[in-house]
């Protein structure tokens, strides 16, 4: 059976470069394998890749860039994550969970909180300091979203399948 696929946002080069440095300076190296992202989907089935590919071409060629908010950072216990706010990207991912329902594992069927993953798989004290060092300092970030980025799961690591742009006029 081929791996799972992940589906995650791409940002802006700026909105990326400013989440990916927080998830590099704060997530353990060891278990650091991919970049900072919003994740849409956790585990869409391989074998349907060709489908999957379809429906995105069609959806992004349909959707134009939009703008997302970090307002806040978020305690997870063992991690901190930056919400994101923005509505366009929970109703395209309301459709696309829509169109895929038969294909989705429990976890990508649950509610759907989009945020950034900075630190995880810590020790509490330590997501808690940084949480509250975050939350003292922390701006509201503005970036926007411009497409969505297709990822094979390799047991850790991640490999970009294919990259979808949103259309641009």
């Amino acid at each position: 059976m081929p791996p799972a696929l992940i589906l995650t946002l791409k940002f802006d080069a700026a909105t990326f470069a400013a989440l990916d440095g927080l998830r590099r300076q704060h997530f353990p190296p060891e278990r650091n394998f991919i970049p900072a992202h919003v994740t849409l989907f956790h585990a869409l089935p391989g074998e349907q890749e060709a489908a999957l590919r379809q429906t995105l071409v069609a959806e992004c060629a349909a959707t134009a860039p939009f703008p997302l908010l970090l307002p806040r950072p978020h305690f997870m216990g063992r991690g901190v994550a930056l919400v994101v706010e923005c509505p366009p990207l929970r109703e395209l991912r309301g459709r696309l969970a829509a169109a895929w329902q038969p294909t989705l594992g429990p976890q990508d069927r649950q509610g759907y909180r989009p945020h950034v993953t900075i630190q995880n798989k810590v020790d509490s004290a330590q997501a808690r300091q940084l949480y509250e060092q975050l939350t003292a300092t922390w701006q509201p970030l503005e970036g926007q979203g411009e497409g969505l980025l297709l990822w094979r799961y390799l047991g850790g690591p991640w490999e970009l399948v294919e990259e979808f742009a949103f259309k641009t006029s």
